[in-house]
């Protein structure tokens, strides 16, 4: 059973016997109620780190006014059980231990935080920004694993790194997905079944924009349209967005000449999904 700690304090003590043994510390950031997305992360971390620390904490900066913070599934004892001999160190603070009284700072990115996510969550980004840097000032970790799923989000973390100078790697792993290709989230449970079946839709207008693309169709417009079209068919409350999009810097593609990102965000009942798939032309 992985160590809970849950002050930085403690942390810190725990991380530096691991350094002081000469080991390399994984860092995988969450906010709970993990599934088999999570655990591929903790897996890569113990594959390359000698140390790995998984994070649980409900970041309420990146939530906004009208979303799901009181909801967000809390499932801690659980997520112990499901990192029992994966995880060396459960780091699970409190909102204090996070955001001090008076605490003021926050942690602004620039272009690649403004479409997609950046529109329709206001705020949001400024508060992953922060609570990474955060995470990453409080165990210094040699490498940072993150899932493919939360594109820009990924992005966004490699641009902090980047432009902060910090000395870590940011290893960014593949999307897993239910056997219909839903990608794996802690709010897919919030699906009934009937909503639980159409959100395969997104997982199927992604192959559509691959296959597409494959074949040598290179409009992002009509890729688009199609891709529409069948998000449209599951009947979806809401289409926030569909997007290709260059994969380094979110600019968006009119003509695919190389390699491209779709992304998409897509409400099935009140739950809100988001999903993408590299684009390869042939």
């Amino acid at each position: 059973m992985p160590l809970l700690v849950t002050t930085i304090g403690e942390l810190r003590e725990r991380l530096g016997e691991a350094r002081r043994a000469g080991k390399t510390i994984g860092l995988v950031p969450t906010m709970g109620a993990l599934h088999e997305g999570h655990l591929s992360l903790v897996r890569a971390s113990r594959g390359e780190c000698g140390f790995t620390v998984v994070t649980i904490y409900v970041n309420p900066s990146q939530f906004g006014p009208q979303e799901d913070f009181s909801q967000y599934p809390r499932t801690l004892d659980r997520d112990i059980d499901l990192l029992s001999g994966q995880a060396d160190v459960v780091f699970a603070p409190r909102d204090d231990e996070v955001y001090p009284p008076g605490y003021s700072t926050w942690v602004e990115v620039g272009s690649v935080a403004q479409p997609l996510e950046g529109l329709c969550r206001p705020g949001h980004f400024r508060g992953v920004a922060t609570i990474v840097l955060k995470l990453f000032t409080m165990t210094w970790p040699d490498v940072a694993y993150f899932g493919q799923k939360d594109y820009q989000q990924a992005l966004v973390v490699r641009r902090v790194a980047t432009d902060l100078n910090l000395p870590l790697s940011i290893r960014v792993c593949p999307i897993v997905r239910e056997a219909d290709g839903l990608a794996m989230s802690s709010r897919n449970r919030y699906l009934d079944p009937d909503e639980r079946r159409r959100a395969a839709a997104l997982f199927q207008s992604l192959t559509q924009a691959a296959d597409m693309v494959a074949r040598g169709e290179t409009s992002a417009t009509r890729i688009v349209e199609a891709m529409r079209q069948t998000l449209q068919a599951a009947d979806p409350a809401q289409i926030d967005y569909i997007a290709i999009a260059d994969p380094e810097t979110l600019e968006p593609v009119q003509t695919i000449r190389g390699r491209a990102v779709a992304l998409l965000a897509v409400r099935i009942g009140k739950t809100r999904l988001i999903d993408n798939m590299i684009l390869e032309p042939p």
